[in-house]
This record gives C-alpha cells, sequence and structure tokens, in this order.
C-alpha cells in the first residue's frame, strides 16, 4: 500500500465510519479498486477505526466529560447509569472479539460477503425507518422515555446489533442505530449512544495490537499507516457532525437505497 492508496483509503473510512452505509465494507471494495492487495492483518483497519473514534471523542468531548465527572461522584446518577448501559452494549462484541477473531478476519477476503451484508445493511435500515415512524406521537408524548432515552435491555440488543456487524459490509452505525430504532430509543438518544459504544471496543483492538506487536509485523508501512489515521481523522470530524443532524431528520430508507444499490452492484461484478 503505497501513500495515495492510504490517503484515498482513509478518506473513504473517515466518511463512511459514520454514515450507515459500512466503513469495512466500501474499505474492502476500496482496495479492490485500487488494487491494493488485501493483508494478513487488519492493522490499516485498526488504526484508521482508530482515527474515526479520535473524532468522536472531539465531537462528543463535553458530554465524555460530563459522564466521568459523573462517575467520580461514586454514586448512582444518571452518568453512572449511561456509562453502565455502555458496558452492558459492549458484552456481545467483547464475545466476539475474544472467541470469533480468526473467523472475522477471514470474512474480510470475500467481497461477496460485503455485498450480501450490504444488503442485509439495506433492509435493516429501511424496517427500522419504517417502524419508527409508528412511535412519533409517543415519543412527543414521553411514553417511550427511559432513563437516559435507553433501557438496559434495549442497550444490550443494540450490543448485539454493533457485534453483528464486525461482518464487513454490515454497517456499525446503521446496525446499532437501526436495532435502537426498532426497539423503541429515540432518534436524538441512539445518535448519540451509537458513537460513544463504539469507543471502548476500537480503543482496546488498537491498543492490543501495540502491545501485542501486530502493529510491528504489519505488512504496511509507517507512512501509509499515519497518512491514512490523518486522513480518516479529518474526514471523521466532518461526517460525524454530519451524521448526527441526519440521524435526528433525514430518513434512513436512502441509506437503505444506497446500500442495496451498492450491494447489488458488487455481487454483479464480484469474481
Amino acid at each position: 500500500m503505497n501513500w495515495l492508496q492510504a490517503l484515498l483509503l482513509g478518506l473513504v473510512q473517515g466518511l463512511t465510519e459514520f454514515l450507515p452505509v459500512s466503513s469495512s465494507g466500501h474499505l474492502a471494495i476500496g482496495k479492490e479498486l485500487l488494487g491494493v492487495e488485501a493483508a494478513d492483518d487488519l492493522v490499516f483497519e485498526v488504526v484508521v477505526h482508530a482515527a474515526t473514534v479520535l473524532a468522536t471523542i472531539i465531537v462528543f468531548r463535553k458530554q465524555i466529560w460530563q459522564l466521568l465527572c459523573g462517575l467520580f461522584k461514586f454514586k448512582y446518577n444518571d452518568e453512572t447509569d449511561y456509562i453502565l448501559k455502555i458496558c452492558v452494549s459492549m458484552i456481545p462484541v467483547f464475545i466476539v472479539g475474544m472467541f470469533f477473531k480468526d473467523y472475522v478476519e477471514g470474512l474480510f477476503s470475500s467481497l461477496m460477503v460485503v455485498g450480501i451484508a450490504l444488503l442485509v445493511t439495506a433492509a435493516l435500515l429501511f424496517f427500522s425507518d419504517v417502524a419508527s415512524k409508528g412511535r412519533k406521537e409517543a415519543e412527543a408524548s414521553g411514553k417511550c422515555a427511559n432513563r437516559n432515552g435507553i433501557s438496559y435491555w434495549q442497550a444490550f440488543v443494540v450490543g448485539l446489533g454493533q457485534a453483528l456487524a464486525v461482518t464487513p459490509g454490515l454497517s456499525r452505525s446503521g446496525t446499532t442505530i437501526g436495532t435502537g430504532l426498532i426497539c423503541g430509543v429515540k432518534r436524538e438518544a441512539m445518535a448519540q449512544f451509537s458513537f460513544l459504544m463504539v469507543l471502548v471496543p476500537i480503543l482496546g483492538e488498537a491498543f492490543l495490537d501495540v502491545v501485542g506487536g501486530d502493529m510491528a509485523a504489519s505488512a504496511v508501512g509507517v507512512l501509509p499507516l499515519v497518512i491514512g489515521f490523518l486522513a480518516a481523522f479529518v474526514s471523521g470530524l466532518f461526517a460525524c457532525k454530519v451524521m448526527i443532524a441526519l440521524v435526528k431528520k433525514a430518513q434512513l430508507k436512502w441509506f437503505a437505497l444506497y446500500c442495496a444499490l451498492v450491494g447489488i452492484l458488487v455481487l454483479i461484478f464480484v469474481r
């Protein structure tokens, strides 16, 4: 991978991480179009994901600081409740990371998987958009309210969605937001929860790669990694703010249509 390929793939990652169109799927498609050979490791993916996590931290810095301040009051308050729900949401992806990591890495070599997963993403987005419309009146009256806008069982179900979204082509933000909307979580609450729940898993994976020596053994050079990180970070800052506004106001069916079209094209031209 050269610096130009890393730049383009970093931009793809940053722009698609927060939009419900699957950043991992677009990275796989981008590699194929740019002629980048699939490496035996996923270090580049981890690095650019870490960049978008950093973008998330900057965008939500006030909320994160408030959560930390509330946590260190050492009592059960709104902040502690929110953090505990994030922890509950991480249980499924922790299990997948611990016991199925090698299997998941094997999926990244197949564009057929990406195409099928994009169609699944499209179906989920469309269904969640339809299902959430019927709850607008209830949301306005406060009948669907939970503490911090989400319950523990909803957090766990959203976590299941995140665990399934390790499949390339199955959008993490689309899956988590979609499952949350289907479960009755308000759009405003789901947008923030979806972006914050991924911080610890991705940072943890990046830390393990550094400690375990995977970063040093990567087939990708240092310069492409740095360029990819910076490109994903800058474009991620923009995309994160855009997606927050889109989730609150826009209809997800347009993203569903996009995912369906890309998925069909991948399946048609995949070898």
